[in-house]
């Protein structure tokens, strides 16, 4: 397994711009596939970004061309650079971590249930 934990998180005006950092430990992150994930209460946890071991990634339309995943497997940090931000991107943002998917195709990246290793999370609010 591996322990996750992000940072990053704020308050922020409309179009503006946020990074978000999930720094891993107990293992490195090129071993992962990994992801990130918006949870708002009353909703189910939605996928936001995920990065395959082979660079490849996937993004949720709402967020394609305004968010970019990138892993840095020297550093053993999965980052989230989220600019133009809307209202609707207010959530708490959480990383999460998987050694393979089961089946095949990059949408897999933002399904929740491929992912066993969970940070616990950082706010994001935009107004």
């Amino acid at each position: 397994d591996v322990q996750l934990v992000e940072s990053g998180g704020g308050s922020v005006q409309v179009g503006g711009s946020l990074r978000l950092s999930c720094v891993a430990s107990g293992d490195t992150v090129g071993r992962y596939c990994m992801g990130w994930f918006r949870q708002v209460p009353g909703k189910a946890r939605e996928g936001v970004a995920g990065i395959d071991k082979d660079g490849s990634t996937r993004y949720a339309d709402s967020m394609k061309g305004r968010f970019i995943i990138s892993k840095d497997n020297a550093e053993n940090t999965l980052y989230l650079q989220m600019d133009c931000l809307k209202p609707e991107d207010t959530g708490m943002y959480l990383c999460a971590a998987a050694t393979r998917m089961y089946g095949l195709g990059v949408a897999l990246l933002l399904d929740k249930y491929q992912y066993n290793d969970w940070g616990q999370g950082t706010q994001v609010t935009v107004s």
